[in-house]
């Protein structure tokens, strides 16, 4: 296993910055009445998930830094929930849904498995 030098070395913010631009790339498909909906509280959940990996990661505070991932596993699950809402709504394919809600079913078990770790 390669030594965590910064949060950057996490495989589990890796793959949030990856679910980040898809969202993004996504979003930009939606209907134009959503850009203050349902686009932008996606992206917002999508970036608070990287982000709060890396501002715990900076805290010299192992109870910090298990909040803020705490924090991102919170924003994982509402991302979830959004994409149910999406594909609902019929903005995005079953394809689209299935590949971003399995990264984010990943990024999730990385997560609580990171937080379960963390003593």
């Amino acid at each position: 296993m390669a030594e965590v030098k910064s949060y950057r070395d996490l495989i589990v913010w890796q793959k949030s910055m990856k679910l980040v631009t898809e969202i993004y790339t996504i979003t930009k498909l939606f209907p134009s009445d959503e850009l203050y909906g349902l686009t932008s509280q996606l992206r917002r959940c999508a970036i608070s998930i990287p982000s709060n990996i890396a501002e715990g990661y900076g805290r010299n505070s192992t109870g910090d830094y298990k909040r803020f991932l705490q924090i991102a596993a919170g924003s994982v699950f509402e991302l979830q929930t959004q994409m149910e809402i999406a594909f609902n709504l019929k903005y995005i394919s079953k394809e689209i849904f299935d590949s971003i809600f399995n990264l984010a079913k990943e990024i999730e078990l990385m997560l609580l498995a990171l937080i379960r770790k963390i003593v």
